[in-house]
């Protein structure tokens, strides 16, 4: 019977520590690569925009890559299926890198807006296969120690990427354009490494894709993206472009689904949705990603702009939260491996980052740069509690058959929750920031030269306006953040309240045994003995009338996941499990009796 479940296994294959540290190299060399850029562009950002278009874009640049990394991250899971693991993760790899150099090279904001999106698409397929690599390899009761490491190298990009960008930028020598040619030389590292030690195992899968899906799915997310990053923007609220793009995601997402019920080989398949574990922590994930990425992306314009720091300073500034964030992240990680209790953090998690949010939202002015690492410092205790621990329970509560899809469908969510972070707090920023302006110009009697809106460059630029201006400047753009951040708070709280409707399921253990062991031979007594218990648990199980029961739970969960109740699955365990393999055993035990009839032989 152990046999048999470990041949239907689609991770039959134990690896050693050794092995799997190995292959978490190449992973992480991979994602450190695409983190470092993230975080190295997220420091030099108010220059780059400043420089190329205005403070009006930074919103764009920034989603470009959201979006795509958003609406691409489901496909590649799927793919993966298909074409394996590795060929789609070194594929990524390249695609990033190749849109890194020619995000280098963008000569206005429109070419770098369309390198930034093709970037997120190679983050996108990074962000998610490392997950299911990671999925296939390790079972989910050690997952928590190797998620530590991921963790780790979360902290360690984010230490150095806002370091490497101010650095970049203030040095007269290099320029913001040497934040994106940086990466190269850690990718081509990462892609001989990821060559060399990740080797897993080739298994059968079904070459159809479902492309009517990944259509739907992709444009229904790109028309929410749109819709909230122009809003209010571009266009007003109330007008023909608000209820064409609205319009257009709700169509999509119709046919989206219907597509997914209807494909042979859904990417999001519709099973998922029937799991309360994936549908809670999708729908936390979503929170966390509208929360992290909205603080992550406009703090360095509050750093930079209101408080006048260099890029440099700004990226010292970020690291109370990445310390944070990386002990918070490896200590739970180790903790869950040791008790297989988890549910705690998540939940601790999203609550601590609505209290981070909310002391950011209290910021100001002339607040002290000790009370913003604080403030800092509490978000990333609550983002490394959550961040790795939904995905794993994700994980830990899906079929093994499901897990590219789970871990596609769950990195899809936070995704789209940064994604909409992004925009939607970016559409909130500048119509507060063009608001307030506006009042306070009135207020003070002061008229723009040339009329119309002060015009917004870099933070140098900014910092050179006329001293009346400068403060009218800084202020409306603290009052714009502090609403940003205040508006992160209810979201935050929506994904602790999430996280509290989960059911702690207990951890995995490992699919194969450490070292093989030669099994000792039963007696006929024992197989005897075996087969008859096997009987009695399954009339058992056919006796149970509806009452609580701990035995019909026990066999309940030898069978897969699925929208059956409990006391059908169990059942199926009976007939196609526990039966067959108790007639077994006691054939293998009777020895053979001659028919005196037919001169045969019976048992």
């Amino acid at each position: 019977m152990v046999a048999q479940a470990q041949a239907a296994s689609p991770t039959k294959r134990h690896y050693s520590h050794r092995e799997i540290l190995e292959i978490m190299s190449g992973l992480m060399l991979a994602m450190l690569t695409s983190m470092i850029s993230t975080s190295v562009v997220g420091t030099a950002l108010p220059t780059i925009v400043g420089e190329l278009g205005g403070q009006d874009q930074y919103s764009w640049v920034a989603s470009a890559t959201m979006l795509t990394m958003t609406v691409s991250t489901p496909l590649w899971g799927k793919l993966s299926d298909v074409f394996g693991r590795k060929l789609l993760f070194q594929t990524a790899l390249g695609l990033f890198v190749a849109a890194s150099l020619v995000a280098g090279l963008s000569q206005n904001i429109g070419q770098l807006i369309a390198a930034r999106a093709i970037q997120g698409l190679g983050v996108g397929g990074l962000s998610a296969l490392s997950q299911v690599i990671l999925g296939d390899i390790v079972s989910p009761r050690e997952r928590g120690r190797y998620s530590g490491y991921m963790g780790a190298v979360f902290g360690i990009s984010t230490v150095a990427g806002p370091l490497l960008g101010g650095f970049i930028v203030d040095a007269d020598w290099l320029g913001w354009r040497w934040c994106f040619y940086v990466v190269v030389p850690f990718a081509v590292v990462a892609f001989v490494v990821i060559q060399k030690v990740l080797k897993l195992e080739r298994i059968k899968r079904s070459t159809s894709i479902d492309i009517w899906g990944a259509t739907t799915i992709t444009a229904s997310a790109s028309a929410l993206m749109l819709l909230l990053t122009l809003g209010g923007v571009e266009f007003e609220w109330n007008s023909f472009w608000t209820y064409a793009l609205s319009a257009t995601a709700l169509l999509m997402l119709a046919l989206a689904v219907l597509s997914e019920r209807t494909a042979r080989n859904p990417i999001l398949p519709p099973r998922l949705f029937r799991n309360p574990t994936f549908v809670l922590t999708s729908l936390a994930s979503l929170f966390v990603g509208m929360a992290m990425f909205g603080a992550m992306i406009y703090l360095p314009q509050y750093l930079q702009i209101v408080k006048g720091l260099s890029p440099t300073n700004s990226g010292l500034m970020t690291l109370p939260m990445v310390v944070a964030l990386f002990l918070s992240g490896v200590i739970s990680g180790k903790i869950v491996t040791q008790t297989g209790r988890w549910k705690v953090f998540p939940v601790a998690g999203l609550l601590i980052v609505a209290i981070g949010l909310f002391l950011l939202s209290r910021l100001h002015v002339d607040s002290s740069l000790w009370l913003i690492g604080f403030d800092v410092g509490v978000l990333g205790v609550g983002l490394g509690l959550s961040m790795q621990m939904l995905i794993l329970a994700a994980q830990n509560g899906s079929e093994l058959r499901d897990m590219a899809a789970t871990t596609s469908g769950v990195s899809f969510f936070r995704s789209l929750g940064g994604a909409v972070g992004v925009s939607a707090f970016g559409a909130i920023l500048t119509g507060r920031l063009k608001d307030e302006m506006a009042e306070m110009l009135r207020a003070a009697h002061i008229s723009v030269p040339g009329g119309g809106d002060v015009k917004l460059g870099s933070p140098d630029a900014i910092q050179m306006l006329p001293a009346p201006i400068k403060n009218i400047v800084l202020e409306a753009f603290t009052r714009g953040l502090e609403t940003v951040f205040l508006v992160g708070v209810p979201i935050a709280l929506l994904g602790f309240l999430a996280t509290l409707f989960l059911k702690e399921l207990p951890l995995r253990g490992t699919s194969a045994p450490a070292e093989p062991v030669a099994a000792k031979p039963l007696s006929k007594d024992d197989l005897v003995l075996a087969g008859l218990l096997l009987e009695l648990i399954s009339q058992r199980i056919e006796r149970v009338n509806g009452e609580p029961s701990a035995l019909l739970s026990a066999v309940a969960r030898l069978a897969p996941p699925d929208e059956r109740s409990e006391r059908e699955r169990a059942r199926s365990v009976v007939h196609n499990v526990l039966r067959p393999t108790s007639r077994t055993l006691i054939a293998q035990a009777t020895p053979p009796q001659k028919d005196l009839v037919t001169g045969g032989t019976s048992r």
